[in-house]
This record gives structure tokens, sequence and C-alpha cells, in this order.
């Protein structure tokens, strides 16, 4: 399952890089964060691109991804993560009544 945002929210996401026992690893150089559509996500990595915050733009869909070299060496191996995002319309929380001026009956 992905996450769900409103169009008035935003959220931090970070990686954790792990083996295949489950024990935390490192990368090689700094991952890369893309979204799929900059329309519906705003994204702003992180300088050691561990995190990075998405913030809602249009409604709709967009998969965010961050891809890292997992070879420590001089060779690349790609590893990639991805999270599914929707964007829907905030809901209203609120009610406001509005008086008109008062007039003669």
């Amino acid at each position: 399952m992905g996450l769900i945002l409103t169009d008035e929210q935003k959220a931090t996401l970070s990686v954790a890089f792990k083996t295949a026992a489950g024990h935390d690893a490192v990368v090689d150089g700094v991952p890369a964060w893309n979204v799929s559509d900059p329309a519906v996500l705003v994204l702003t990595p992180s300088a050691d691109g561990l995190s990075a915050v998405i913030a809602s733009g249009s409604i709709g869909l967009s998969q965010v991804s961050v891809i890292a070299d997992a070879d420590l060496g001089p060779g690349i191996a790609s590893i990639t993560g991805t999270l599914d995002v929707e964007v829907k319309p905030a809901q209203a929380v609120t009610v406001g009544i509005n008086a008109g001026a008062p007039e003669l009956k």
C-alpha cells in the first residue's frame, strides 16, 4: 500500500538499506530521488540523499523512487525503491456562517 496525502499536506520520507539477511547496509554515493509526476508531488531531497520531503501539488497519482549504488567498489549495482502516492482533495473540517448586513423588513 502506498501513501495518501491531501492537497494540503507534505511528508518526510527516509530510506533504510538492508542486506538479504535484514541487516543494515551502506551504499556507494548519494542516493538519487525522483517523482514520476512533478505536477502531483514536489520533491526536496536532503543533501545526503537519505531522506526527502514530498509536498502535494495537484490531485492525482505519482510514484516516488530512490536509486542507489549497492556495489561498494568501482562497479555499479543499482537498487531501486518505490512508493506510490495519491493526492486527494482535502475535505471540509469546519463550517463558517457569515451574516449579511442588517436591513429593514
